[in-house]
């Protein structure tokens, strides 16, 4: 027998000591309940109220990281012979196997740790990570799923928080910011329109009432832009409700009268700093 061999003996049991059938077993029931319990906490998530559901949700992560720790733990000792001597060759031969053959993959799952502790982000929250935005539906070790409000569902590793801004609209909450955005002429009576937006948010069947309405405007040299700032009761809704006061916000303000900027080409070209004069210019050329 050679050394090799000899080493591989002392550290693990031989193929006939291995008890093959308990590891199955193992395995399988820590399959099947990571399985369960995703299953029966999603469900009930999409049951409760917005409130519950944000602190159902984030559990899911951690729950089964109990669980496949436990797995491997209840695993281990029956390959390996159990001395101290044993475990630090595996995990050195582990690590530096790993560190060759599967660097990505364990920078990812090292990264899913530490969003299991730091938490920037969690099932149920919406999240922008590069260019994909969307609501994080289900996070494994390595990864996390992203349903985007396209029904596109986007798998993104956690490696990107070590090079990537993460945009957390909620962080945990049901409170979800929605901004709904107005362009008008500047010949207008500001503090009117600035009450009328305000109403309309404060009658929106989607609003959370002990959430802060807030009317801001900033004048441009093209007019005058609005954005009403409200939170929904549910950050499901968001979609919704910003199509609501979007639409009935259009309504009130044509009924007082106020016309609609127009913004000129020239300043459209050399105003690429304003976030929303892209989706102003698209609006007003659709409509001229």
């Amino acid at each position: 027998m050679s050394r090799f061999e000899s080493t591989i003996t002392e550290v693990f049991y031989s193929f006939d000591e291995i008890d093959f059938l308990t590891i199955i077993v193992i395995i399988a029931a820590a399959t099947a309940l990571i399985i369960a319990v995703q299953k029966i906490l999603l469900g009930l998530a999409e049951k409760l109220p917005g409130r519950f559901r944000m602190y159902m949700l984030p559990v899911l992560p951690t729950i089964r990281l109990i669980i496949i720790i436990t797995a491997v733990v209840l695993i281990v000792p029956l390959l390996i012979r159990p001395t101290f001597q044993n475990f630090i060759v595996i995990l050195g031969t582990l690590g530096l196997a790993g560190g060759f053959a599967f660097k990505d993959y364990l920078a990812n799952i090292i990264a899913g740790f530490v969003v299991v502790y730091e938490r920037p982000y969690g099932p149920g929250d919406w999240v922008r990570i590069s260019d994909a935005f969307g609501e994080i539906k289900s996070m494994g070790l390595r990864s996390l799923k992203l349903y985007t409000p396209d029904d596109t569902t986007v798998t993104i590793p956690h490696g990107k928080i070590w090079d990537t801004n993460i945009h957390n609209t909620n962080a945990g909450r049901r409170n979800h910011l929605c901004v709904a955005d107005f362009y008008l002429d500047p010949l207008h009576d500001a503090a009117k329109v600035r009450r009328r937006l305000f109403d309309v948010a404060l009658t929106s069947p989607y609003l959370q009432i002990e959430g802060r309405i807030a009317v801001i405007l900033a004048e441009k040299p093209w007019g005058t832009h609005y954005r009403l700032k409200a939170y929904p009761i549910d950050n499901r809704d968001q979609f919704p409700f910003i199509s609501d006061l979007t639409v009935r916000g259009k309504e009130a303000l044509a009924e007082m009268g106020a016309k609609p900027a127009r913004v000129p080409v020239a300043v459209f070209d050399t105003r690429e700093d304003d976030p929303g004069l892209s989706e102003a210019q698209g609006r007003i050329n659709r409509n001229t």
